[in-house]
Order: structure tokens, then C-alpha cells, then sequence
């Protein structure tokens, strides 16, 4: 079993990740519109045909902005929680709304997604993990912490998406004002590089081999310094900064390390730089 990954687009303009196997997909949130997503996919080879639900971490419009479109062109099941649904101002199709319970494993063709509550200023947030057989994928963003759940999950993941949103001296010095700095830093927000780089180094599996840095900010990071904090600590785990911009390359996570000469790891740095 293996899983094919990418990020369609990640960032404070717009989350969507795209998770799948041979047959079925998923994509974790909508939030760019139906017409990106699916000139994103296109670009990548990437059949909208095989994506089979959405899952929605929270109602931020960052997470939402394509979802109506997207379930209702495709028919796609939205796998939202009721808090979620209603602080997000959403009208779907009744037929087109499932709900999910922390914990509890979704099934979608051979695909498994199990929820789990995170710490953000959000009314009822989740990050998932997505298996096939024995291949485990997360996606961890939007976090202002990282909680017992975000560790314990971490640690199980063959690649993962993970949140690094903000430089500490870059948010101390920049224009935003003091009550959006406290927002950002203050347990409930968003992860700093160096939160999601202890992450990194002290929870990791062994069998990581990749990892995708998401959800920067466009005012207070820069591409460039994360990725090279982050590879200089990688120890053959390949690392990708996802972009504001554009999707990521397709990652085939098959449990097995890469090369070390493989040059994939510093394609994706020259997407987030556009």
C-alpha cells in the first residue's frame, strides 16, 4: 500500500491538501476555488474523478472558500462537524453533509481518516490522519500548540503536513498590531517554526520521509529560512515548503526512504519562492 500527496495550495489565501491512493482521494479543506483546484490537479496529472469526500478542520475561510462549489459540481460528501458547519456559514445539500467524531476512522474506499481535536481559535477544530494499509499521512496546521494529540500522532505518520507559520523575530518586528501578534503566538493560533521544528526533531518517526511545511505567512516568514532550518535537521527526511501560490510536485509516500541524491527535495522550495 502507498499514498500519493500533495499540497494544491497552503497558506493564510487559501488551504487544500490532496491525499490518495491508486483508486479514491480525498482532499483535506476547499479552501481555493473549484476552477484552482482543478486547474491545480490538472497540472499535476491529478483526476477529479478519483477524489471521493472533502474533510473540513474548521470553519476559517482560508478552509472553506471552495467547499460549496466543489461538493455540489462533483457530489462529494463533506465530512464536517455540526459546530464547524454552522460557525462556517455553509449551505450544502443535506445529502452531501457527514459528520465525524474525534478517534473514530472514516472509510473511504481503502482509505481510513481519523480525527482529532487540536488547539485553535476555531469552534470545533480537527486535524486528521489518513491511512492506507500501513501507510499513515497527517496533516497538522492551523494548531496553536502542540498539544498530546498533536505528538501522539506525529509520531505515527510515514509524511505529514506540518504547520510552520510564523519567524519569532519576523512577527515581533513586522507591522501586524499587537492584538493580531497575541492571536498568532498565544496558544490558540499558529505553530513558529521553531514549535513546529521541536515537532520535527523530537517526535519524528523513523520511517518519516517526508515532510511538507505548511500554512507560512506571507508577512512574517520567508520560504528560504525555513527550509534550510528544517533540512539541516532532516536526516534523509525530505522536506518541501508547500506554496501560497501554487500546488507542490505529487509525493509517492511508500513507507521506503529516498535516495539522498534524489533533487526533489528543492523542487518544491522554488514553488514557494514565486
Amino acid at each position: 500500500m502507498s499514498l500519493f500527496i500533495t499540497s494544491l495550495n497552503s497558506g493564510s489565501n487559501g488551504n487544500c491538501y490532496y491525499i490518495g491512493n491508486e483508486h479514491e482521494a480525498i482532499l483535506v479543506d476547499a479552501g481555493i476555488s473549484c476552477k484552482e483546484t482543478e486547474i491545480r490537479m490538472c497540472r499535476l496529472g491529478l483526476s477529479m474523478q478519483k477524489v471521493k469526500a472533502i474533510f473540513i478542520s474548521h470553519e476559517h475561510s482560508d478552509h472553506i472558500r471552495g467547499v460549496s462549489v466543489l461538493a455540489k459540481k462533483y457530489r462529494l460528501p463533506v465530512y464536517i462537524t455540526p459546530l464547524t458547519y454552522q460557525h462556517g456559514g455553509l449551505f450544502l445539500d443535506d445529502d452531501l453533509v457527514f459528520t465525524f467524531l474525534a478517534f473514530e476512522a472514516v472509510s473511504v474506499g481503502s482509505l481510513f481518516i481519523t480525527a482529532f481535536p487540536k488547539l485553535h481559535d476555531a469552534a470545533h477544530p480537527h486535524s486528521f490522519i489518513i491511512s492506507c494499509g500501513d501507510i499513515r499521512v497527517g496533516v497538522f496546521t492551523d494548531i496553536g500548540a502542540a498539544c498530546d494529540n498533536v505528538i501522539t500522532h506525529f509520531k505515527q505518520c510515514h509524511a505529514a503536513f506540518l504547520e510552520a507559520n510564523y519567524d519569532d523575530e519576523l512577527l515581533n518586528n513586522g507591522r501586524y498590531p499587537y492584538h493580531l501578534k497575541r492571536r498568532i503566538r498565544g496558544g490558540h493560533g499558529h505553530l513558529s517554526n521553531l514549535q513546529a521544528l521541536d515537532i520535527f526533531i523530537n517526535h519524528k518517526a523513523p520511517y518519516l520521509t517526508h515532510l511538507l511545511l505548511a500554512h507560512l505567512s506571507q508577512d512574517n516568514n520567508d520560504p528560504e529560512l525555513v527550509h534550510n532550518l528544517f533540512n539541516s535537521h532532516a536526516n534523509g527526511t525530505v522536506v518541501v515548503v508547500a506554496s501560497r501560490q501554487r500546488e507542490t510536485p505529487v509525493y509517492h509516500i511508500t513507507g521506503i526512504a529516498p535516495a539522498m541524491n534524489i533533487p526533489e527535495a528543492f523542487a518544491p522550495l522554488q514553488f514557494s519562492l514565486f
